[in-house]
């Protein structure tokens, strides 16, 4: 599950940056790649929540790591 892992920080991270954009330049980088609310960006920004929600079990994961 190691690479699961990493493909979610991955788009999360995506994610992020497109937040970055978003905030500082009123640029929505999926907007622009997928169109402004299209099945695709609905599908981007699924991807992006989606992982997001998953890797709030990260918290308990390194906590378990760092008490072992």
């Amino acid at each position: 599950m190691k690479w699961f892992d990493y493909t979610a920080l991955t788009i999360v991270i995506i994610g992020a940056v497109n937040w970055l954009l978003i905030g500082i330049f009123r640029f929505d980088l999926v907007a622009l790649l997928f169109g402004n609310l299209s099945w695709l960006s609905r599908i981007v920004y699924t991807l992006v929540g989606l992982c997001g929600l998953y890797l709030i079990s990260l918290y308990g994961r390194v906590r378990g790591m760092s008490e072992s």
